[in-house]
Parts: C-alpha cells; structure tokens; sequence
C-alpha cells in the first residue's frame, strides 16, 4: 500500500505544479545556445603594459603582430583605434570577446583633446546600435557597445595626471571606467597603499564618475559580502602583467623574475590581478552590460529623441511661418 500511497501523493503535487518554475532553465538553454558578447576598451599612454595585461587576462596573444614606433614617429602620432575579436569556449559557454585599444592616446608632445577619438568611437557604437534598434528588421542586432573601459594610470609620479583627469571626465557619462595602476611591481606595498589612497581622493576631488559596485542585497551571505567590499577597496587595481612561464621549487606560474626575487601575477600578495579577472568575467560582466544598455545608452538615446523633437518641433514652426512672412513684410513696409 505504500507505494500506491506515494503515487497518490505524486499526482496531488502535480495538479498543482503549473510549471512557470522551468522558466530560469528556458532562459539559459536559449542565452546558452546563442552565446554572449563583452567589449573591453583599453585606454592610457604607451609602455603601461596595457597589451601585456590583456594577453595574460584572456591567456591568448591579440599582438603578435604589432609595430612599436620609434621616437620619430611618435611625435606627430595620432590616437588610433584598433579592434579585435576573438571567440572563446569554456564548458561550453561561448563568448565572443571584444579589445578596443588605443595606441597613440597621451604620447603626441600636444595631448590637447587627445581623447576625441576615444569618445568618437564609443558615440559610434551607441549610435549604430540605435539605427540598428529602430530599423524594421531587429532580430539579429549585434551589440558592439563598449562595457568596460580600464583606464591605466602610471605608477610614477604622485597621482593623476592632468590628461587622466580630463580623458575620464569626458568619458564618465559613456562608458563604465575602471582605473587600473599599471606595474604594480614598480612600487612597494606602502607606495600601493598611498597611490590608491592618493587616487582615489583625486577621483573624488574632480567629481570624476568611475564604474560604482552594486549594493550587496540583506540576504547575501557574509563571504560574498567580504568579498564584495574587498573589490571596493581595491580601486584603483594594481596589476601586473606577464606572458612568460617562470618555475620554481616544480611549481610554474606567470611571473616576472627580478634579481631580489620572484614576482607571480596572480599571486593576491603581488598584485589585484585575480581580482580584476575575477570582476570583469565571473561576479560582475553582467552588470558592467546592464549599466551600458540601462544607464549609458538610455541616456544616449533620450538625448537623440530629444534632438529629433527639437528639430522636428523647428521644421515645424518654419513651416506655418513661411507663408505669413511675405505678408507681415507687407505690412511692415506699408
């Protein structure tokens, strides 16, 4: 009788089981099989290790093929933008990854607007995703809009520079900025500590808006709390970058050999290396996308519509007065 009795219960469940619950597993299954996309932008002046940093966070080599510029050329270069896509599997997640990088920003010896490119570039993206969004045919819209952009700041000197300082103010409204101190293994851990502390204050001085992290919700546990507020104290990121392998005592890892020791790039003593891998592609990706599409981008486009409505709104009066114009001329003159 006792399985009768446990069919019985069965059934009773599934009268009432409507199954709107499946709707979490629906929704991966498609995001799944229709992969994902993230575009990292890369800004600061040449010899911060900005390509360095990039090969060592997707363990891939987008510049084998670049050219360094002599001093000649330096001089009247200008900021470039170059593109590269790759496409990365992992468990069978696709992700199609997206460098933006800037080779010639803050070297020319007048930086005036220097960022103008830069700033070009992401209103680009904005604006061909919006034709793309109002055009007939919406179903296949590719998402070239920038999420991130980490701004290198140099370890030398005492702070940000003036350029750092007017390149993150002009892009603040457009794009999620995280400062990241490039070769951390320049400075000593007290340097670290005032460099951040020096930064951050400046951040705060010049009202500049770098990429907030969301509020923890009452229901977190505490590890993930810690966590979390360990992130926020960690900005600026100091990092260091390596492609070499380096052994030691049979242990290999990606490192730097210096004549006083060893440094390892994701050893959490040396650098915010794992900590900055660890945000931009397993705590927070999602959010530096959402803050784009729902804060970025909306305001991008309300201010489009709105100069659509002015315009339409001018067309408009310069329609009904062109036909009275002749006459109070008319008048005027009589």
């Amino acid at each position: 009788s006792a399985p009768l009795l446990r069919y019985k219960d069965e059934s009773d469940q599934d009268k009432e089981y409507v199954g709107f619950a499946t709707l979490p597993n629906q929704v991966h299954r498609k995001t799944v099989k229709k992969g994902f996309t993230f575009t990292i932008m890369v800004a600061g002046v040449s010899g911060l290790g900005k390509s360095t940093l990039i090969n060592t966070l997707f363990l891939t080599d987008l510049y084998k093929d670049r050219k360094v510029p002599n001093a000649q050329e330096q001089i009247n270069q200008t900021v470039n933008i170059v593109k590269h896509t790759i496409s990365i599997e992992e468990k069978g997640i696709k992700l199609r990854l997206t460098i933006i990088d800037t080779p010639g920003f803050g070297d020319a010896v007048d930086n005036t607007e220097s960022w103008k490119p830069i700033e070009d570039y992401i209103d680009q993206q904005f604006e061909q995703y919006f034709r793309d969004e109002s055009g007939l045919n919406r179903r296949n819209i590719q998402d070239n809009r920038v999420h991130c952009c980490l701004y290198f700041i140099s370890p030398f000197g005492h702070g940000l520079r003036p350029l750092d300082v007017a390149c993150m103010k002009a892009l603040q409204e457009k794009v999620n900025i995280v400062p990241v101190v490039a070769k951390a293994d320049s400075l000593t851990q007290a340097e670290v500590y005032r460099k951040k502390m020096k930064i951050r204050e400046e951040i705060k001085q010049y009202g500049i808006n770098i990429y907030q992290f969301p509020e923890c919700d009452s229901d977190e546990d505490e590890d993930f709390k810690n966590q979390d507020q360990i992130l926020k104290d960690s900005i600026p990121f100091a990092v260091i970058g390596s492609n070499v392998q380096v052994e030691s005592e049979g242990h290999k890892f990606r490192g730097r050999v210096y004549p006083w020791g060893l440094v390892e790039v994701e050893n959490p003593a040396h650098s915010d290396f794992l900590l900055l891998r660890n945000m931009l592609m397993r705590t927070h990706m999602q959010d530096l996308k959402d803050v784009t599409g729902e804060t970025h981008y909306e305001n991008y486009r309300a201010q489009c519509i709105q100069n659509m409505t002015s315009s339409n709104q001018i067309e408009a009066l310069t329609s009904m007065l062109l036909p009275v114009l002749p006459l109070f001329t008319f008048f005027f003159f009589f």
